[in-house]
């Protein structure tokens, strides 16, 4: 049992990894933090919940507690950059993705960051790195679902509204490309608009964990939270909800399904 994260086993080869639908903080962060930091609002709101059907296919899910702003598990210990050129929200981030200080004053020192890494990153990536190799060993192959959302505008990030479903597989490194062709398929037959390897190709999870040549295929969703949420309120929409994970439903479907036909 762990603070850090929520795991439950399944039985298929699929891993549904929720690294920034947490909302804990650790201690006597609050108190340093603006109003705006405090609501968190570059949560990834509810997608825990969006996925708890998935239970029902056989797959794990690994879900983190604490919040984005705390470590973000997305973004490599190392703190580099994953867009060059692009706006970096970093490991331990100090400004929402609209603009506003997290904290009152001073940020997070260098020593605060190694800290939060050794405490709260690298336990979340050890029970990542371990269950994918369990799955592997047991099936043959491990599939990683990395399951994202974010509002859908975001002018510092990206122009205009972003595509409801937008898939990543870095560039179709991720993953072998009959399961990217499987994914996207059926996110083009929903009723949602879609991309692949649009603005969100895959953060670090993806990157480092999709290695197709050694037979672990990783993609990450990222949802425009419009499809499922009231986005001001923060609030689950049920009947959006529902039609979500339908297409959802199909989509991990047909990726376990066109693995098991030989493409892991």
């Amino acid at each position: 049992m762990s603070e850090v994260y929520t795991f439950q086993s399944g039985n298929s080869p699929l891993l549904i990894s929720v690294p920034h639908d947490g909302r804990s903080l650790a201690p006597g962060m609050a108190e340093r933090m603006t109003g705006a930091g405090r609501a968190l609002p570059d949560t990834d709101w509810h997608v825990a919940k969006l996925y708890e059907f998935a239970r029902d296919l056989g797959a794990s899910m690994l879900a983190a507690n604490f919040s984005r702003y705390v470590v973000d598990l997305n973004r490599p210990s190392s703190n580099e950059a994953l867009y060059p050129g692009q706006l970096a929200t970093g490991l331990c981030p100090e400004q929402t993705f609209a603009g506003d200080d997290i904290y009152k004053s001073g940020g997070v020192a260098a020593e605060e960051q190694a800290e939060r890494a050794s405490r709260y990153w690298e336990p979340y990536h050890e029970q990542l790195a371990t269950t994918l190799n369990a799955l592997r060993t047991r099936h043959g192959y491990a599939l990683l679902w990395d399951a994202h959302s974010i509002p859908s505008r975001v002018p510092r990030l990206f122009e205009g509204e972003l595509p409801a479903l937008n898939i990543g597989t870095f560039g179709g490194r991720s993953c072998a490309a009959e399961l990217e062709k499987a994914v996207a398929a059926v996110a083009a037959a929903s009723p949602f608009s879609h991309v692949v390897n649009g603005r969100f190709q895959g953060g670090f999870i993806t990157r480092e964990y999709g290695r197709p040549l050694e037979h672990v295929h990783a993609v990450q969703l990222e949802i425009a939270q419009r499809v499922y949420m009231d986005e001001l309120a923060t609030t689950l929409d049920a009947q959006k909800v529902s039609q979500l994970r339908d297409t959802l439903r199909l989509m991990l479907e047909s990726l376990i399904k066109t693995a098991q036909r030989g493409y892991a």
